[in-house]
């Protein structure tokens, strides 16, 4: 008999926030709750199976693995019970009780920054055990682990701030839970309700189910079967239950390899990039089986990083079944399967973009900063991913995208770099001084909106030969145009740079009469080859050394614009004036190119120029 003393404990803050959450607001279907507790069944076998490769002693080791559900209509319980790795004293409050293992402190944050919409990403932070509080008046969870000499206990909740744990005699290895219903809950206790519910989430458990004696699904391994004889539903619903999905894939890649592995892959796309909503970086989710064993649930170098956004299942009989989960300790075997399943998936999204353009333009809109990710920095496959990449650029309509491919196959032949502009919308970079030049030329430019183009640009640095180069950079040589009449002379230019340069001083490396404006009266460029304005920003936001560093801009002025003629005309009939009007056009231009760091002496200039109006 056990001495062991019944103990209470509470909740951590956490998860008493969490419980509330559960309870009160977080799903609309109830239901959730029964696949939730079947896929931690289905862990905790999985982890069973793999224990018994590694351990000689197994507690109650002629158990079957497989699954029970028992309802109880009178006493309103229904009961979920597994013979899997069970969980000893100290692990039943490691796992239920503190925020350390749970991933509820992720959750939370993930719910505060995402809203209640992202509920549903629950599954994702391994706390849907909790789920079970929505329905319940109390929990109990017996549990006895796989070792020999461990005890068993339960586990006893009403979710209401604290738990209570107790020795349990008699515990079969594994964990039971028992769940005393809520009056409103009590259709959870009908036979026939949680049939369909097994049914509808938990097909694919690779374990027997069972509901009060009678098996409820069958054991099938969908990335196994002739991808033929598959329904799109039968997809669907196992994506659902293997990436904790309430939505529909948005692709999917079903294939299989002889050499120089044997594998069997199963692969998804998700509707939507959570990663884009704030929520956390996401984690490898791409299952690595042995036949139809699990050898790692989240294999961190099975798959390179910027695909992390892919769901599913790679199974490759040629892994041996004692692979350590930990360490991985076959890196040769992993690195080949890692450039086998890539190189298949680029090859599937070439085939998206030729085959289904709109599908795959909508992908992109989605998940192409995972392959810009991959652009920068996988050298293995950037020229694959750098074909997939798309932009907008000067000649396409608001919302079309071209490739780099398509730019070059329109360059003329004197045509030597692929240029590019980056900023926060086309309408910015449209209404911008840097663009003038390259239309005046039919010059197309691509533009980049998002913070990582430039460093994805700088990475790339070349396509098909033809270098990538920033439009707005000072090194950029643009063809003579026929000069326009009304412009100053050029001698009453090298007068007024001369002038501008003086007054302007050590704020501008170099004056010069521009090659590229049309319009605009001036723009900066910036003068730094190691350092462009949006590093610059990018290093600032994030306090990074170099982002104090001097500017240092080159000034390019147009002399065909009103504004420098009338310049050159006050610049000395009122010099101080004009000193006015010369520091307020470099500021303009320092706007233009997101290079003004304070506005407060500008503001204080404007009013003295509006003094004198």
């Amino acid at each position: 008999m056990s001495t062991e003393t019944p103990q209470k404990f509470e909740f951590q803050a956490e998860i008493k926030q969490l419980l509330d959450i559960v309870i009160h607001s977080l799903y609309t279907e109830k239901e959730i709750f029964v696949r939730e507790l079947v896929s931690n069944a289905s862990d905790a076998l999985e982890k069973l199976r793999h224990t018994q490769l590694t351990e000689k002693e197994i507690f109650d080791d002629k158990l079957d693995l497989e699954i029970n559900v028992t309802t109880d209509d009178k006493a309103k319980t229904i009961t979920i019970q597994d013979f899997g790795i069970g969980m000893s004293r100290e692990e039943l409050v490691k796992y239920l009780g503190t925020i350390a293992h749970s991933g509820s402190k992720q959750f939370l944050k993930a719910l505060g920054e995402g809203g209640q919409k992202n509920a549903n990403l629950i599954g994702q932070f391994g706390v849907g055990f909790y789920s079970a509080f929505m329905v319940a008046k109390a929990v109990k969870v017996y549990s006895r682990s796989w070792r020999k000499d461990e005890p068993g206990h339960v586990w006893i909740s009403d979710g209401s701030g604290s738990y209570q744990i107790e020795p349990s005699e008699g515990e079969r290895r594994g964990t039971k839970i028992v769940i005393e219903l809520k009056d409103d809950a009590s259709d959870f206790a009908q036979d026939g309700t949680v049939k369909e519910i097994l049914e509808r989430y938990s097909a694919f458990v690779s374990f027997p189910i069972n509901l009060n004696g009678k098996r409820v699904n069958t054991v099938q391994a969908l990335w196994l079967r002739n991808k033929n004889e598959i329904k799109d539903e039968e997809y669907t619903e196992f994506y659902k239950f293997q990436a904790h999905a309430y939505d529909e894939p948005r692709l999917r890649l079903h294939f299989s390899a002889d050499a120089p592995l044997a594998i069997n892959a199963l692969l998804f796309v998700p509707k939507e990039n959570t990663e884009k909503f704030g929520f956390a970086r996401l984690e490898q989710s791409v299952a690595l089986y042995c036949r139809k064993v699990l050898i790692d649930a989240k294999p961190k170098n099975l798959l390179p990083e910027w695909l992390r956004f892919l769901k599913g299942v790679v199974d490759s009989e040629d892994l041996p079944l004692n692979i350590s989960r930990e360490t991985m300790q076959d890196k040769a075997l992993i690195e080949k399967l890692n450039k086998v399943i890539t190189k298949r998936f680029l090859k599937f999204l070439e085939e998206e973009a030729k085959n289904r353009v709109d599908a795959y333009n909508e992908f992109y809109s989605e998940f192409g900063i995972f392959l810009k990710e991959g652009a920068a920095m996988d050298f293995a496959h950037k020229d694959q991913l750098v074909k997939l990449l798309r932009f907008e650029s000067s000649i396409t309509e608001k919302g079309k995208t071209t490739s780099l491919a398509d730019y070059v196959s329109r360059m003329g032949s004197e045509q030597k770099e692929i240029y590019y502009l980056v900023g926060p919308s086309r309408a910015a970079i449209e209404s911008g001084p840097y663009l003038e030049g390259f239309k005046a030329r039919n010059l197309e430019v691509l533009f980049c909106y998002e913070a990582v183009d430039e460093y994805v640009m700088n990475n790339v640095r070349e396509f098909d030969g033809k270098k990538l180069t920033a439009a707005d950079h000072a090194d950029v040589k643009l063809s003579d145009l026929p000069k326009p009449e009304g412009a100053l002379s050029e001698d009453d230019t090298k007068k007024l740079t001369a002038w501008l340069k003086d007054t302007l001083g050590e704020r501008v490396a170099e004056v010069k009469a521009s090659d590229r404006l049309v319009d605009s009266p001036a723009l900066a460029l910036n003068a730094d080859k190691f350092m462009s304005p949006h590093m610059r920003r990018m290093m600032k936001a994030m306090n990074k050394d170099g982002a104090d560093t001097p500017l240092r801009v080159n000034l390019e002025i147009n002399p065909r614009s009103p504004v420098m003629k009338r310049l050159f005309e006050t610049h000395t009939s009122t010099p101080d004036k004009a000193k006015l009007v010369a520091e307020q056009i470099l500021d303009n231009a320092l706007i233009s190119a997101g290079l003004l760091d304070d506005a407060t002496p500008m503001v204080a200039r404007l009013y003295k120029l509006l003094e004198s109006v």
